[in-house]
């Protein structure tokens, strides 16, 4: 394991082995806010209030979005004062936890990004093909549909993958100034969204506000909390960032609190544009603007739809292979398949395997039974870095801190009490497929990661 000080220190190089510092912090709020505004804006929110929430949606991001930040702040500490691409995984290590329990952070920081980057290419697939019905391109239902739904095969969903795989290749500068230009884009499309959509909100729609009463509002937040999952991605960066100090404590915020704003706004217009019990649908804010007369507009929104889940798929596949290459150069996972291309800087390797992986997971799987394991992941990742925080303010008091959480231990403790809370209130088969998930972990961990991870702190 790098130690605080060489991760800190490593500086751009034009050393093959070494990934490039190329990210100032605006190109680390866009990743943040490309990664966060995707499939929850665009498919999730629609979903939740048909089958969880209601109107009272907007209540439901407002209380993930609470639970997000207090645990943004820990990630800014440790980021700042940590620093490297390996996220909750290197300050869980950094923080002295022990070897296993870094490893299951790992773990499960994998599946986090890599299934991510599978739900999102799942809800793209699904403007994509609105898009080209709507031009006169119908595309067979067995195509675009996964077999528990009566097809054959999520074909868009493969492509996009395959494409952000090759983009990855080329090199991160690249696909930061790619990443910049749709998000700015995605942001253009949202403004048009509410401009219109506002116009015709019908308040009738609010009507019950809260169908599926108080607890509507925290299950409806334990299902769209994915949708808030990006900031954290923002962390990987580490490596990457020109100033990682002071630039990855802002991209981490400000993306999260640009997007908790615009996830607010939009969930209240969208449900006032649609009774919501007519949402559950892959495409519901370009379908509220079609049933409202507004067709030229709807396919320009569902045009950003598709920008903006291209970017948040990218940014977690570019989440996914830092992590692994975190954890790959402390011996939990084979450092061969994380080599980094002498040309383009970046772990060719890693990313077209990864490809595969998940292209076989969002062409043959359903998108919520993916969310639901996302979510519950993702919220105890989100515990092991406050956690962190904690821990190394009593082990390490005197690390330098340039950001520090406010209020601490307070603010991380309320993280932590959140996210449990949030945790509680998934189904049963999430929990079961959590367990798997962890148990199939604990194999490797036993089987490949331990031996290794041992034999590189000898030789070390």
């Amino acid at each position: 394991m790098q130690t605080t000080s060489s991760i800190q220190n490593i500086t751009q190089s034009s050393n093959p082995h070494e990934l490039r510092r190329c990210l100032s912090a605006l190109d680390l709020t866009l990743l943040g806010i490309g990664a966060i505004i995707g499939a929850g804006i665009f498919v999730i929110t629609g979903i939740a209030a048909a089958t969880q929430a209601g109107p009272g949606i907007v209540l439901s991001y407002v209380l993930a979005g609470v639970a997000c930040i207090f645990c943004a702040f820990s990630y800014a500490e440790l980021a700042s004062s940590v620093g490297g691409c390996g996220s909750a995984y290197g300050y869980a290590y950094a923080a002295g936890i022990g070897r296993f329990a870094a490893w299951l952070i790992g773990w499960n920081l994998l599946m986090e990004y890599g299934m991510n980057a599978v739900i999102i290419s799942i809800g793209w697939s699904g403007y994509v093909d609105h898009f080209l019905s709507a031009i006169g391109i119908v595309l067979p239902r067995s195509l675009v549909t996964d077999p528990f739904h009566s097809g054959i095969v999520n074909l868009p969903a493969i492509v996009i993958l395959i494409a952000l795989a090759s983009l990855l290749s080329v090199g991160t500068k690249r696909s930061a100034l790619f990443n910049n230009i749709i998000v700015y884009i995605k942001l253009a499309v949202i403004v048009l969204f509410i401009s219109v959509g506002m116009t015709h909100v019908n308040t009738d729609n609010w009507h019950p506000f809260l169908p599926f009463g108080v607890q509507g509002i925290v299950n409806g937040a334990g299902l769209i909390f994915f949708a808030f999952i990006g900031f954290d991605a923002v962390s990987t960066a580490g490596d990457e960032a020109k100033n990682p100090k002071r630039d990855l404590p802002i991209g981490i915020l400000a993306s999260l609190l640009v997007c908790t704003i615009v996830y607010v706004i939009v969930a209240g217009i969208l449900t006032g544009l649609m009774y919501y019990p007519t949402l559950n649908i892959s495409s519901p804010v370009a379908t509220a603007l079609i049933n409202h007369g507004h067709h030229f507009t709807a396919e320009i929104v569902a045009i950003g739809a598709i920008a903006g889940l291209t970017t948040a798929t990218l940014a977690f596949y570019y989440g996914f292979t830092r992590v692994y290459l975190a954890m790959s150069r402390d011996g939990f996972l084979p450092e061969s398949a994380a080599k980094l291309h002498m040309k383009s800087g970046t772990p060719r390797r890693l990313i077209w395997s990864t490809a595969i992986v998940m292209s076989i997971c969002a062409g043959f799987l359903p998108i919520i039974q993916i969310a639901n394991l996302v979510n519950i992941g993702t919220l105890a990742i989100f515990i092991a870095v406050c956690i962190s925080v904690i821990v190394l303010r009593v082990t390490k008091p005197n690390m330098p801190r340039p950001f520090k959480a406010p209020w601490s231990p307070y603010f991380p403790m309320i993280g932590i009490a959140l996210c449990l809370y949030l945790m509680i209130t998934l189904p049963a088969v999430t929990w079961l497929s959590f367990v798997l998930w962890t148990a199939a972990g604990i194999i490797i961990y036993y089987a490949y990661s331990k031996a290794s991870n041992l034999r590189k702190t000898e030789q070390a």
